[in-house]
């Protein structure tokens, strides 16, 4: 296990073999990562209470903040999209969908499949985005149906982070030393 994935209390990070989590991410104990999904540098995600599920090929990118506090799980559909700088703290987002950036999304809310919370928004205590809704403000409040430009845009970005991710895998494992740390670890 590598210095960033941490175990707590007998729980212990899951990464699937095919995820990336950058170096500089912190991933800390019940914190089961899916098959192609990516961690981006700065993350912090804590599954040291309750479990934290993040889904196929979904992305958690620079400087989230994600906590499952006790009874609290959090899970992050396929293909979803955390965007930089958001916080997710014992919620739910579907697949597809997007947490912009500096969104915060908190305790019991849920994000529907293929809905977008704008950057900046406060989705509150076990509110609701439903699927395919765009919300923004604060608290978050639906303001139309996303687009289908904007959902095939949001699929594109995952794609699009996914090839990123694999090629800086690709560039991590070259750099690392047989048995040993990545180099900017020694």
């Amino acid at each position: 296990m590598g210095a960033n994935l941490i175990p707590f209390k007998g729980r212990a990070p899951k990464p699937h073999p095919s995820s990336y989590i950058d170096p500089a991410a912190r991933v800390m104990g019940d914190v089961e990562i899916s098959e192609r999904a990516s961690v981006w540098p700065g993350a912090v995600i804590r599954g040291d209470d309750s479990k934290v599920l993040i889904g196929n090929m979904a992305a958690v990118l620079e400087n989230c903040v994600i906590e499952a506090p006790s009874g609290l799980p959090v899970r992050i559909g396929e293909r979803a999209l955390i965007s930089h700088g958001a916080i997710l703290h014992g919620c739910s987002v579907g697949d597809g969908a997007l947490v912009g950036i500096g969104a915060i999304v908190l305790d019991g809310a849920r994000v529907g499949s293929r809905a977008i919370v704008a950057a900046g928004a406060l989705v509150p205590p076990n509110g609701i985005v439903e699927e395919g809704k765009l919300a923004m403000g604060i608290p978050a409040k639906p303001i139309r149906d996303a687009t289908e430009a904007e959902v095939e845009a949001i699929a594109r970005e995952v794609e699009r982070l996914h090839e990123k991710a694999m090629e800086y895998k690709r560039i991590l494992e070259r750099s690392r030393p047989p048995n040993g740390p990545h180099r900017a670890f020694t």
